[in-house]
């Protein structure tokens, strides 16, 4: 698999996904977001883990707000309410387990 394999996507306004790679039980995303732009709330049954690669957010995660900047990392449980708004322009990198199949 390479970067080519999996085209970046704009999936918002400001926010673009690019899937870095995958197996059935995990998968590595990338989302680049443009200052101000945000990642709505909402839940999944994936387990997630957040990594700030660069940049400034803030996340919401069940009803509380986190700021997190680059080198911070946040997990999210299963079927947890969630979203951010991102504060200075940057990307999160994003695991999941089990895989997202949308995302392919």
């Amino acid at each position: 698999m390479t970067l080519s394999t999996y085209p970046a996507i704009s999936t918002d306004t400001g926010v673009i996904r690019q899937v870095l790679s995958h197996s059935p039980e995990i998968m590595v995303v990338s989302f680049r977001f443009e200052s101000g732009a945000s990642g709505r709330l909402h839940s999944h049954p994936h387990v997630q883990s957040t990594y700030v690669s660069r940049g400034r957010f803030r996340f919401f995660r069940d009803g509380e707000a986190h700021e997190l900047k680059a080198g911070d990392s946040l997990v999210i449980p299963s079927n947890t309410e969630h979203g951010c708004q991102c504060l200075e322009t940057g990307e999160l990198i994003d695991c999941f387990t089990p895989r997202r199949d949308d995302f392919l």
